[in-house]
C-alpha cells in the first residue's frame, strides 16, 4: 500500500485531507455536514416537515367547514349562526383553507401559502381574541406562528420550482 493511499484510509476529522478547501476540489466544505453526515442531517427538513404540518392542520379543519359548515358558523363574528351567509362564509373560508392545504402540501408557492395562511389566522385570532383567552385562541396562536415560520424559510424540500 502506498504512503499516500494509507494516509487516506486512516484520515480523521483533524486531518488535512478533511478540513480545508482541498478536501474534495469543487465542493464547498461545511462543518455541519461532516458531524450532521452527507445528507445534512435533520435540519434540511424540518422546514419541510413543518410545512407538512402546517398543509395537514389547514386540509382538516379545511375539510371538516365543507363536510359540516353547521358546526363552525356559530365562530362567523356579526352574523347569527343560523343565516344563509354564515353558512357560505364557513363555505368559502374552508375552501381556501383546502386550497392552501393542498398547496403547501404539493410544494406549491409554499412561503405565499403560508403567508396567506398566517393572515386567515390572524383574522381568526382576532375574531376570536375579542372574546377572551381560551384553548382554542391557544391553539390558533400555535398554528399562526407555525404559518409564519414556514414563510420565514427560504428552502424547502420536496417543493415545485421553476
Amino acid at each position: 500500500m502506498s504512503r499516500r493511499r494509507q494516509r487516506r484510509t486512516t484520515a480523521t476529522l483533524e486531518s488535512p485531507e478533511l478540513v480545508g478547501p482541498s478536501a474534495m476540489p469543487g465542493l464547498a466544505y461545511r462543518p455541519q455536514q461532516a458531524l450532521t453526515g452527507v445528507a445534512g442531517g435533520w435540519n434540511d427538513w424540518l422546514p419541510t416537515a413543518a410545512r407538512v404540518a402546517l398543509a395537514l392542520v389547514f386540509l382538516w379543519f379545511g375539510l371538516h367547514e365543507l363536510l359540516q359548515p353547521h358546526l363552525w358558523t356559530g365562530y362567523v363574528p356579526v352574523l347569527s349562526p343560523t343565516s344563509s351567509l354564515a353558512t357560505i362564509a364557513v363555505l368559502g373560508h374552508g375552501w381556501l383553507l383546502t386550497m392552501l392545504g393542498v398547496a403547501l402540501l404539493a410544494g406549491i408557492s409554499s412561503r405565499a401559502a403560508a403567508l396567506i395562511g398566517a393572515v386567515l389566522m390572524a383574522e381568526i385570532l382576532i375574531a376570536l381574541g375579542a372574546h377572551g383567552v381560551t384553548d382554542i385562541v391557544i391553539r390558533d396562536l400555535g398554528v399562526f406562528g407555525l404559518a409564519l415560520g414556514v414563510a420565514a424559510q427560504p428552502q424547502h424540500r420536496l417543493v415545485v420550482t421553476r
